[in-house]
């Protein structure tokens, strides 16, 4: 499992304590997870792990070149992340994912539904923002563990 939480815009950036909750599910269920992002979102990825109990190991957030983490993302099992470039790699790779929309619709740039999850709470905003969509915030754990479950169930991926 890829878990991405970081975002460019605060806007869209979900709660580092959620994606810990998400990853932490996910780990109870056999799954292992590793948590990606840029140089500059290291310690962010470093505060995801350790609240949800994973080790420095798992931490890959600077750590990979562009085409590691693309690579990364084809084998994944699922891809949770914000409205965000990897999202539309794992649209591009046919790998089941989450996505998390604030501001913006998923309408406008949410992945097609036959393999992914778009969770949007429904109502517009700043997309420059420099805190969280209330929106977005609305979005629980619960959901996003739901949905990474939909998405994987039978998801025997074909080459």
């Amino acid at each position: 499992v890829v878990v991405h939480p970081g975002c460019k815009f605060a806007a869209r950036q979900w709660p580092a304590e959620r994606y810990a909750a998400v990853a932490r599910r996910l780990v109870a269920a056999g799954l292992r997870v590793v948590v990606t992002g840029s140089a500059g979102e290291r310690a962010l990825a470093h505060q995801v792990a350790a609240a949800a109990g994973l080790p420095d190991s798992s931490v890959l957030a600077g750590h990979t070149t562009l085409t590691e983490l693309a690579a990364l993302v084809a084998d994944a099992t699922v891809v949770i992340c914000g409205d965000t470039g990897i999202a539309q790699l794992a649209t591009a790779y046919g790998t089941p994912s989450v996505v998390l929309f604030g501001p913006v619709s998923p309408r406008h740039w949410g992945p097609p539904p036959q393999r992914h999850r778009a969770l949007w709470a429904g109502s517009t905003g700043d997309t420059f923002a420099d805190q969280p969509d209330p929106g977005l915030l609305r979005i629980t754990s619960a959901e996003v563990i739901t949905a990474a479950e939909q998405v994987t169930q039978g998801a025997a991926r074909t080459p």
